[in-house]
């Protein structure tokens, strides 16, 4: 099967936060307080597959509230944050819901996502994951962490299954 029929089979997307959702940066203050950078072009992708029935999950080893608060906003209901075993949650999930790995899509950067990624039908990566990653991944996106990684993938699945509609009557506003 081709990379290109794998993206059309994908119904459910499974995200990773930190160095995918984001550049992986971390700006800390002063206060402790830690703040991602999030792209409202991902961000438009994510809320837009989740209103034409796709299943979004993020998982993260992250705990970030703000980055809760924001996935929310988008309307992703399967947030998964302070995660230390990937694989078994993602095991579980797909249990539970009776979902097939073959229409799954992993989109991870580093090490700790190595594992996830190979229960999927779909493994990807952003431009600038580590190189074990982009190694095993069969799809590596020509964006960066937090750049357009996400939409470059949802993109590709809405398009292929009729899904990415262009509304033209908000050109004219």
């Amino acid at each position: 099967m081709s990379v290109l029929e794998k993206f059309k089979s994908i119904r459910t997307f499974v995200f990773d936060v930190d160095g995918v959702m984001t550049d992986g940066t971390v700006m800390v203050y002063e206060t402790g307080e830690q703040v991602r950078r999030m792209s409202t072009r991902d961000g438009y992708s994510l809320q837009l597959a989740v209103k034409k029935g796709y299943r979004v999950i993020v998982i993260s080893g992250g705990s970030s509230e703000g980055v809760r608060k924001r996935l929310e906003y988008l309307g992703i209901k399967d947030i998964y944050l302070n995660v230390h075993d990937k694989v078994k949650v993602l095991d579980e999930y797909a249990k539970e819901h009776v979902l097939d790995e073959k229409d799954m899509l992993y989109m991870g950067d580093d090490i700790p996502d190595y594992g996830a990624m190979l229960h999927v039908g779909l493994a990807c990566a952003p431009a600038d994951a580590a190189p074990e990653i982009r190694h095993m991944a069969a799809y590596i996106s020509s964006f960066n962490g937090g750049q357009g990684c996400v939409r470059d993938v949802i993109e590709k699945v809405l398009k292929l299954n009729g899904h990415w509609e262009l509304d033209l009557s908000l050109a004219s506003k």
